[in-house]
């Protein structure tokens, strides 16, 4: 996985976990993120890449991806076991929906 990628799903990890109203502990979460993406971008600087601009079109990918990222990011960070559950939880809501909607 390039740098560009990595960044990419630091940034849809963030997102992931901004979906997530139910978890009471979110914005400490997002902080870290927040933190870990800086120091992502401080170790790890690209040429001719435009952050904002990246960070701006991870926004509009499909929630599934923003939750599969979050639970990639948590395990680097590793993150609340709770907040881990709950994304768990979404997924699999979502998957059912997506299953059902096949066969109406």
């Amino acid at each position: 996985m390039n740098l560009e990628d990595q960044f990419r799903l630091l940034v849809g990890g963030y997102y992931g976990v901004l979906e997530m109203d139910e978890y009471d502990l979110k914005l400490y979460v997002l902080e870290d993120i927040e933190d870990y993406i800086r120091n992502f971008i401080r170790l790890n600087p690209i040429d001719d890449f435009d952050y904002k601009e990246e960070a701006k079109k991870i926004e509009d990918i499909p929630l599934k991806r923003k939750l599969q990222d979050a639970l990639i990011v948590l395990n680097k960070m590793n993150g609340s076991i709770e907040l881990v559950l709950l994304i768990k939880k979404r997924l699999k809501q979502i998957h059912e929906d997506e299953m059902e909607g096949m066969y109406v």
